[in-house]
């Protein structure tokens, strides 16, 4: 192998990727998005400047994921907070927990998705929609909501859909001090909203000392969503180089 032909090798192992090298379009990706109001103070202590929380909810969302180009058949959870950034509301992608090794590698090392592995599920359960993560052996959220209930405004959908995304990249050098470390946005702007719905929802989380989604505890559920999408992810942006100056 040349040295040209290594200098454009998208991820190793080199004679088997990690992740296929392709643009991710995602069929029929299905979102549970329960939001809550949570501890203030706790959300302060986990969102990094320059974004300022602009009320102190989450959204605990369970996304599955059955037709990927390149990665297949997977599902994810996780939590955002609202935030906002010169003027911009978005959100900060706290964590993801993924049962996909590719889609692990690929989301952490081509953009920023702060992603470990974890086993979430979402399924229909007689009249009820509901999403898990467990994490190893040990149940860490559960969330419940009324299966299809109320029609939702689609433009509403969509809104919820194509937030803005803030996240952090950090990667080290080989001394383990930082080499990049910075704070990047990206927004899914190639979407169709195909179904959406709300309903009476409800969210339990677990303690767990490595997967601490109970230390943004469950003080009231806001509202909630169920939505099916078509849609293409866009690269991340650079915002905010944390190591400048």
């Amino acid at each position: 192998m040349q040295k040209q032909d290594v200098a454009r090798l998208l991820t190793t192992p080199l004679d088997s990727p990690a992740y296929a090298p392709t643009r991710y379009r995602f069929t029929d990706r299905e979102y549970l998005n329960i939001y809550y109001r949570t501890d203030p103070a706790a959300l302060r202590r986990l969102v990094p400047e320059p974004l300022a929380v602009t009320e102190p909810l989450v959204r605990f969302e369970v996304m599955r994921m059955p037709d990927v180009t390149g990665l297949g058949d997977y599902t994810e959870a996780g939590q955002l907070i609202p935030v906002e950034h010169d003027g911009e509301q978005g959100e900060f992608n706290l964590a993801m927990y993924v049962d996909s090794v590719p889609a692990i590698s690929s989301g952490r090392e081509l953009s920023a998705y702060p992603k470990k592995f974890g086993a979430p599920r979402l399924y229909v359960d007689s009249e009820t929609l509901v999403g898990t993560l467990d994490y190893g052996t040990l149940r860490v959220a559960t969330a419940t909501m009324g299966y299809k209930h109320h029609p939702m405004d689609l433009g509403a959908a969509r809104a919820e859909v194509c937030a803005p995304a803030f996240m952090v990249k950090t990667v080290p050098h080989y001394d383990g001090t930082p080499r990049i470390c910075e704070l990047v946005r990206t927004r899914i702007t190639d979407v169709t909203v195909k179904s959406a719905f709300t309903g009476p929802a409800a969210l339990e989380l677990f303690a767990h000392a490595l997967a601490p989604l109970a230390d943004l505890p469950v003080l009231e559920v806001v509202r909630a969503s169920h939505i099916v999408t078509d849609l293409t992810l866009n690269p991340v942006e650079p915002v905010l180089d944390y190591l400048a100056g």
